[in-house]
């Protein structure tokens, strides 16, 4: 194709290539690909067919990846997440539509009239933090990752969304960073895959994601004893913990928020049906010590 290819002969190409690669929605991926490059939109390609694509040879580029099976937001650098949208480095977990459910769970105990004091354990891009922090304007916001290059991703988004004055991005292993009893509300998308499966992962997964953010151990809880061991320490009372979990996980992880004292524990299903947040509340004694006050002073 010469330097003048216009939009409706390089898209008919793309999708063509992108076709022959058994790429799902051959024609919305090309032309995503193409309004995200010459920054345009759907309707301009439409009224203005003719016109030429000024990046052409960077859009074949992308086209061959994308027929190649780079994931689309790995090659755009970018993620549309919870209405938001994310910068996605080699550093971060790619930001999943699956994990918008736990954004959705969390927001429920998150009062809109309240302060609220929130952690999120292995922030990568900030995704879950920030959607929060968007939704609830009297928020403020912690973001852990042991990777300096996801927290410099994070803080690029939170300067995007203009949240990075309700938000601190802190190197941590877990949740060491954290003051005893600070969070009321802690959530986290753990790496939770089992050793063993990581290389029968989707490669659009395996080949793209870091690793730290994919290996769970060999049985896929490492992450979660880590974090529910110390999340009683770090919750104020009464405080909430939000955990991301693997489709088979409905029981483990629930178990050892039992274990480890947690009360009101629930798990919430994708749109799928299938199980992935779990929910779970610290017990107040200061309120029961009141409450078994006040049932004394009646006696």
């Amino acid at each position: 194709m010469s330097p003048d290819t216009a939009r409706q002969t390089a898209l008919r190409a793309a999708v063509a290539q992108l076709q022959a690669a058994d790429i799902p929605s051959p024609l919305w991926e090309a032309r995503h690909l193409l309004c995200d490059l010459e920054g345009i939109t759907p309707t301009d390609i439409i009224a203005y067919p003719d016109l030429p694509v000024h990046h052409i040879t960077q859009y074949q580029d992308w086209v061959a990846l994308r027929a190649s099976g780079v994931p689309m937001s790995r090659i755009t650098g970018r993620r549309n997440f919870w209405g938001l949208e994310f910068h996605v480095t080699p550093a971060t977990l790619d930001p999943r539509m699956d994990s918008e459910v736990l954004v959705k769970e969390a927001l429920a105990l998150i009062p809109t009239d309240q302060t609220c004091d929130i952690a999120d354990i292995g922030t990568g891009t900030g995704c879950l933090i920030l959607a929060l922090l968007h939704d609830r304007p009297l928020a403020t916001g912690t973001g852990l990752d042991i990777s300096i290059e996801a927290l410099k991703t994070a803080q690029s988004n939170a300067d995007a969304l203009g949240l990075s004055g309700r938000v601190r991005l802190v190197e941590s292993d877990w949740l060491s960073a954290l003051q005893p009893q600070s969070i009321d509300i802690l959530v986290s998308n753990p790496p939770y895959i089992v050793q063993g499966e990581i290389q029968h992962l989707d490669p659009a997964v395996r080949d793209h994601d870091p690793i730290l953010a994919l290996d769970g151990g060999t049985d896929g809880l490492d992450a979660y004893r880590a974090i529910i061991e110390t999340a009683p320490k770090v919750l104020r009372p009464g405080g909430w913990i939000a955990l991301e979990i693997g489709w088979d996980q409905g029981q483990t992880v629930p178990n050892l928020l039992n274990k480890a004292g947690f009360l009101r524990i629930s798990c919430h299903q994708d749109t799928a049906g299938r199980d992935r947040v779990v929910l779970g509340q610290k017990p107040d004694t200061t309120a029961l010590k009141k409450t078994l006050g006040k049932d004394r002073a009646k006696g």
